[in-house]
């Protein structure tokens, strides 16, 4: 078997794993903290919240059969292969919520601590969320209906959420009768968004460095043997004193730079560095290209 077929196999199966894992921690966060507590968040599961309270249907159930109208709709109106990228992390996240609505019977983990609660809860739900997403995974819901108004409309997909977000929050009114749970709401919608964030960013989360120096073969030799990084060597010339230099770039994941900044000021420490955030870096040594 050759190195690509390994890696078309191999890849699928580890986000398959890495979903699974996200829907857990996704499912435990929802229903020990968030739902227990009679808090109502954004998306598809809180709007099947809000059925629950209402009615009594349980949550899985309701997202479900709210899932499979709107993947059946996404297949008319965007194709099988939309349909695909979801399907799994549908289904998922469906038997998590199951499990757990069965394993805590509606009990929250902490009594009595609901804005403690929808904090924890919050963060494992983006936690949970983000690990899904960085695998290539997808939770349905209002993604769905984001995509299909995107193709029509030409609006923003996440115009379109942060509206639905805030209609349904603002929906628990009806329900509670209480502007503290819609509070509560969004306050947990901005925590779980805030951890997503930062959960899809640590992997990609990298530096870029432009170092100026007259040491620049040795600063080079040392960054290829002693961190085992790459990097490349630029012509320059001085705007002002018209001299030419050599400018060393280097890209870097951000938990290295104090590794980076120590090695320099141990070759050169005169050595003129700008350091600048990179959003992502993709190829060997960072992220694969997907």
């Amino acid at each position: 078997m050759t190195k690509n077929h390994l890696y078309r196999i191999y890849h699928p199966i580890r986000d398959y794993i890495f979903i699974c894992i996200g829907t857990l921690i996704y499912g435990f966060g929802f229903n020990g903290f968030i739902l227990s507590n009679e808090i109502v968040p954004g998306g598809v599961t809180g709007l099947c919240s809000l059925l629950f309270f209402a009615t009594k249907i349980p949550v899985s159930l309701s997202y479900a059969v709210i899932n499979v109208a709107l993947l059946a709709l996404a297949y008319k109106a965007l194709g099988m292969r939309f349909m695909l990228n979801t399907i799994f992390g549908v289904v998922s996240l469906t038997f998590s919520l199951m499990f757990f609505e069965w394993l805590l019977g509606g009990r929250p983990v902490i009594e009595g601590e609901p804005f403690m609660s929808i904090l924890i809860g919050g963060a494992l739900c983006g936690t949970g969320l983000g690990i899904i997403f960085s695998s290539n995974g997808s939770t349905g819901g209002t993604d769905i209906i984001g995509a299909i108004i995107h193709k029509y409309r030409h609006i923003s997909i996440g115009r379109t959420l942060l509206f639905c977000d805030f209609f349904i929050i603002g929906s628990s009114f009806f329900v509670f009768h209480s502007v503290d749970k819609i509070v509560f709401g969004f306050v947990e919608m901005f925590f779980n968004n805030y951890v997503l964030d930062k959960v899809l960013n640590a992997n990609t989360q990298s530096v870029q460095f432009f170092i100026f120096t007259q040491k620049y073969d040795e600063i080079a030799e040392r960054i290829i043997k002693d961190l085992g990084r790459g990097c490349t060597i630029l012509d320059g010339r001085g705007g002002y004193t018209k001299e030419p230099v050599k400018v060393v770039v280097l890209l870097a994941k951000s938990r290295e730079s104090i590794s980076i900044f120590r090695l320099i000021k141990s070759i050169d420490h005169t050595a003129f560095i700008s350091q600048s955030a990179v959003r992502g870096v993709y190829g060997e040594g960072f992220e694969p290209i997907r």
